[in-house]
């Protein structure tokens, strides 16, 4: 089953493209990250699968239910973590809370309790009295208090400190261990890689890659460097690029599946020899190039 599909989803601001032709199916169970800069698309795409915003063209579905029809029954299922996060005065966070927890049916009001600890989240402070950063963790509390199938995150660990930062993403496994499914748009590289099992790069509004991220490590080039026990000849695999020789030393690129790479080297008479793999930083940038 999949809890997102996207179906040539456009948007477009007068003349100004916000989103064009995204197409995208996101498996139940999965982590999948949604990477690009500021003023990509993201929060768009977002903010039209939840009905925010009307598409242009295209269709979407929800958890198999489309974002037109059924918006309402949609919004029962999920939570949803916007990058930025407003509430009215006059509520203390624990209200505010109590007050979300009363849509929906036999949510348990310990985790109010429970997750305000975890976030070190004064309940008691008036709303109008917390930093910005406190307000989200007001709003993750608020994000999976109903336990839905499925969370919609947008940029959100802006405001939380490392700390906190750790807490939410270990919050975010727990949740994921019990079936809920999470779409988390970011353009911290290091947190689409930590977190995701695929990702989708945007671009100027426009879907540039659908991949594993393990897929997406592997496909690049990677810096190789071997110390043999004695200069020999060698005979090289598919792959490898831009070899040099410095006496016994051997260094070059390679792409291509890391397991074929150590398959030769086993064959070799190594000293020793270092692999660097690209970061998601560098693979992003290849695509904005």
């Amino acid at each position: 089953m999949n809890v997102i599909e996207a179906f040539d989803l456009c948007k477009n601001y007068g003349s100004e493209v916000g989103i064009k032709g995204i197409n995208l199916e996101i498996k139940k169970g999965e982590v999948f990250g949604f990477i690009g800069p500021n003023g990509a698309g993201k929060s768009t795409f977002i903010r039209t699968l939840l009905g925010l915003i009307l598409p242009s063209s295209g269709s979407a579905k929800i958890l198999g239910q489309s974002i037109i029809e059924r918006p309402e029954e949609i919004r029962k299922k999920i939570g949803y973590l916007p990058s930025e996060v407003n509430y009215y005065d006059g509520m203390n966070s624990r209200e505010l809370l109590e007050y979300h927890a009363g849509f929906y049916e036999n949510v348990d009001r310990k985790k109010i309790k429970d997750l305000g600890a975890l976030f070190e989240l004064d309940l008691d402070r008036k709303i109008e009295e917390l930093s910005f950063g406190n307000k989200k963790k007001c709003a993750i509390i608020q994000s999976v208090l109903h336990e839905p199938e499925l969370l919609i995150l947008d940029e959100p660990t802006s405001g939380l400190d490392p700390l906190m930062q750790n807490r939410f993403f270990e919050l975010l496994e727990e949740e994921n261990k019990k079936g809920t499914s999470i779409f988390f748009s970011s353009h911290i590289l290091a947190e689409i890689q930590r977190m995701c099992n695929r990702a989708a790069i945007i671009r100027q509004g426009e879907i540039s890659a659908v991949e594993d991220i393990r897929s997406l490590l592997e496909k690049q080039m990677k810096k190789v460097r071997f110390i043999f026990k004695e200069a020999s000849e060698i005979s090289f695999i598919d792959g490898v690029q831009s070899p040099v020789w410095v006496n016994n030393k051997l260094t070059f690129d390679y792409v291509g599946p890391v397991k074929t790479l150590i398959e030769w080297m086993n064959e070799l008479n190594l000293h020793d020899a270092t692999l660097e793999e690209p970061d998601l930083e560098t693979i992003f940038m290849n695509y904005y190039q």
